[in-house]
């Protein structure tokens, strides 16, 4: 029959009411609060390491190194409050609106405005760049949406299907045709560029505050009042779901690199972090002031937060060893020759190959563990020494200590020991004999030791010390079950009483009988 290693005990695990995922974004940690000219309403970090912070706020944009967050760049070259910062796709250009109804690009080295766009007729709110890289994107105040062109500086597209003023609006990253603008007029509207026209129509049951786009396009999150709702933009802007974790208006909204989670910020000093699979939040951070905008950066590492007090927040990840390396191995992989091709057949025999590569590995089997070749030797006494050595966990030890009692081993190892040997036994009994989980196999341990040895304890000063913490210990959980033996039957007696007052017949039942 082949030896089967030693297995630890399983116990029920206590369980802290966490929701999933919180330990991950708890991870976002040690906040720079940052003191800004005015309410802070727009954030943005660049597509491009080292992931540049564009703040937003009164009449300038500030630009934050990503790696030292120190400030970089200040652009003030606005004559009223900005708005909408936003980066161009290579990390390049900055294009904002502001409240002189202009829309300007600015060159990110140098600060220079390259281009102004007049049009408008009321304050800017929203500015982005479209992916083709020679187009802006703004809505405005005047209820219009317009679509610019940067070499002429001249409107392109003008949608007026608005009643309302236009406050948000996002691109489709897919398909550079297709902007969304969300209203006061609690509508979101898609608007093709080559149709110079409206394709969908979304009406929301409040004003819109923020619009964003999923991934591939197929899904549209709208920020109204508390709530977010999602819609199918494959059939046409069906309502899909509403995720209303909030209690004051929602208020800005990003995703994560991988789509796969929503963060929203509201009024009310929270972001919360919803799972857009299972449409539930998993995660909320608080904030000391109402939150105006929300950003992450792409490679998921910072977080921040803008506020109506003029203060933003950054929190940075730790990033650990495995994560780094999984990231190395995804940019090598996209590096390497694509099967098939000339070059991948040429690579040398230097190279180690992708993963998808065709590979024989041998599984090493792995060896056995100090305490169990001495457990499979039956030599007790050195298996119980080894795994107190080696700076084992308890429940390890613990499970040793039960097989020893199986195998009826355990005097054996405990016998012929002198005060050296004998005291880490001891001081484990001390430290573990008041965890529930190991107080039956630590009360046997006692025993024998006492049996064995008797009044020679006594006679070390060392193991006589232990001893009397021991008893110290024990005395203090017994005294510590005498009481809530005594609540319990306390209780008992409460809720005894109460079931005899509900079941009392009244005066009018005693009269009606």
């Amino acid at each position: 029959m082949d030896f089967k290693p030693l297995g630890t005990t399983k116990y029920a695990r206590s369980t802290k009411r966490m929701l999933p995922e919180a330990g991950y974004w708890k991870r976002f940690q040690s906040p720079v609060l940052v003191k800004e000219y005015g309410m802070v309403t727009s954030l943005e970090f660049s597509p491009v390491k080292p992931h540049d912070l564009v703040v937003t706020a009164s009449l300038r944009l500030q630009i934050y190194n990503g790696r030292t967050n120190q400030l970089k760049k200040s652009i003030t070259r606005f004559n009223s409050v900005a708005h909408s910062g936003s980066f161009r796709s290579d990390g390049k250009l900055l294009v904002a609106g502001d409240d002189s109804n202009l829309v300007q690009v600015f060159d990110v080295n140098s600060r220079a405005i390259l281009r102004t766009f007049k049009g408008h007729a009321d304050p800017v709110h929203i500015t982005r760049f479209l992916p083709n890289k020679v187009n802006v994107f703004s809505g405005s105040d005047d209820k219009t949406v317009r679509v610019w062109d940067i070499p002429s500086q001249s409107a392109v597209n003008t949608f007026e299907d608005h009643t309302d003023y236009v406050r948000s609006g996002c691109v489709f990253a897919n398909n550079p045709n297709l902007v969304a603008s969300g209203s006061y007029d609690h509508t979101v509207k898609v608007w093709d560029l080559r149709a110079n026209a409206c394709v969908t129509s979304i009406d929301v049951e409040a004003p819109v505050e923020d619009v964003l786009v999923f991934p591939g396009g197929g899904v549209v999150a709208a920020a109204a009042g508390p709530n977010v709702h999602l819609y199918d933009m494959l059939m046409g802007g069906k309502y899909l779901t509403t995720m209303g974790n909030h209690e004051k208006t929602v208020t800005s909204l990003c995703l994560d690199s991988s789509g796969g989670r929503l963060l929203a910020g509201s009024l009310d000093h929270h972001v919360k972090v919803y799972d857009v699979q299972s449409f539930k939040m998993v995660s909320s951070i608080s904030y000391p002031a109402p939150v105006l905008s929300v950003a992450l950066s792409p490679d998921n590492t910072m977080l921040a937060a803008g506020m109506t007090s003029g203060v933003f927040s950054l929190r940075k990840r730790s990033v650990g060893i495995k994560e780094q390396a999984a990231e190395a191995a995804a940019q090598q992989a996209k590096r390497l020759p694509r099967a098939g091709t000339t070059a991948y057949f040429l690579r040398g025999s230097a190279n180690k190959g992708a993963d998808d590569d065709l590979r024989i590995e041998q599984k090493r089997k792995k060896g056995l563990a100090d305490y169990d070749q001495f457990l499979r030797k039956f030599e007790y006494a050195r298996a119980l020494d080894a795994v107190l050595s080696n700076n084992r966990t308890g429940l390890t030890v613990v499970s040793l200590l039960q097989e020893l009692v199986h195998r009826d081993g355990l005097n054996t190892a405990l016998a012929g020991r002198d005060e050296l040997s004998l005291d880490p036994i001891v001081r484990f009994v001390v430290k573990f004999v008041d965890n529930p989980r190991y107080t039956g196999v630590l009360i046997k341990v006692t025993e024998v030791i006492l049996d064995i040895y008797g009044d020679l304890l006594l006679q070390s000063g060392r193991i006589a010390e232990l001893l009397i913490r021991l008893r110290a210990k024990v005395r203090t959980e017994l005294r510590l079950q005498q009481d809530l033996t005594m609540l319990l039957g306390s209780m008992e007696m409460l809720m005894s009483a109460c079931e005899i007052s509900h079941t009392k017949p009244d005066a009018s039942e005693l009269a009606a009988a």
